[in-house]
C-alpha cells in the first residue's frame, strides 16, 4: 500500500519536514515542534505508521489516532497528514520519495533521545545509518544539546530551535494523568480535548 496521504498541503516543497510518531495521543508538543519546523521547511508531514518497530497499538487504535491528527491539523495549511506502511525512518523516507518525487530534501524531526536511538540502532551493517543520511537528514528539537553526532554527519543532523519549552508535555504524561484522574487538558491542543476524553477515558495505558 505504501504511503497514503490523507491531507496534502497545496505546495511543491523544496524542503519537507517529517514528524513520524505514535501520536498516543497528539499533544501540544507535537504541534509546537511541527510549527517550529516550518522555519526551515516549506511543509511538515505528520506520519502515523500502520505498524511500529518495537510497540503495538493499544488503547487508541490506528484509525482513532489518524482522525486526531486530521482534526488537530485542520487549520494548518502547510501541514500534511499521512499513513505509512513502514515504521523505520528509512522506510518512511522511501515512501515519501514515492509520494513527493525527487524534488524535496527530506528532514525527519525528532528529539535527542530518538536521534540517539536511530543512530545506534542495529541495522545489520556498521555503515547503515551513515548511508541513510544520504537519503534524509535529522532536525533534532532543542534537546539535541546532549546529542553530539559524529563530525562527518553534522551537515545532516541539525538542531531545531523550538521557542516554547515542552519538556513537561508528553503523550505518556497525558495518558497517566487521565488514568489518575488529574487535569490533563492543557497538555493537548483544544481542538481534540473532547475526542481524547472520549477515546482515553478510563484507560491506564
Amino acid at each position: 500500500m505504501g504511503m497514503n496521504l490523507l491531507r496534502r498541503a497545496n505546495l511543491q516543497p523544496d524542503h519537507l519536514a517529517i514528524l513520524a510518531g505514535a501520536f498516543h495521543p497528539p499533544t501540544r508538543a507535537h504541534l509546537g515542534i511541527a510549527r517550529a519546523a516550518l522555519a526551515v521547511a516549506d511543509e511538515v508531514l505528520l506520519v502515523l505508521p500502520r505498524r511500529f518497530p518495537h510497540k503495538q497499538y493499544e488503547s487508541a487504535g490506528f484509525e482513532q489516532r489518524l482522525q486526531l491528527l486530521l482534526d488537530v491539523t485542520a487549520d494548518e495549511p502547510r501541514f500534511s497528514v499521512a499513513a505509512s506502511d513502514g515504521g523505520l525512518f528509512i522506510e518512511i523516507a522511501r515512501e515519501c520519495r514515492d509520494a513527493y518525487g525527487p524534488r524535496p530534501e527530506l528532514w525527519f524531526v525528532c528529539g535527542s533521545d530518538a536521534a540517539e536511538r536511530i543512530a545506534t540502532w542495529d541495522y545489520g551493517r556498521p555503515d547503515a545509518f551513515a548511508r541513510m543520511l544520504d537519503e534524509f537528514g535529522l532536525l533534532v528539537a532543542d534537546r539535541c544539546v546532549p546529542y553530539e553526532p559524529p563530525s562527518s554527519m553534522r551537515s545532516r543532523i541539525r538542531c531545531l530551535r523550538v521557542p516554547e519549552d515542552y519538556s513537561e508535555v508528553s503523550a505518556t504524561e497525558v495518558r497517566e494523568r487521565i488514568a489518575q484522574g488529574r487535569p490533563w487538558e492543557r497538555l493537548v491542543p483544544p481542538a481534540i480535548v473532547e475526542s481524547i476524553r472520549a477515546i482515553y477515558a478510563g484507560s491506564a495505558s
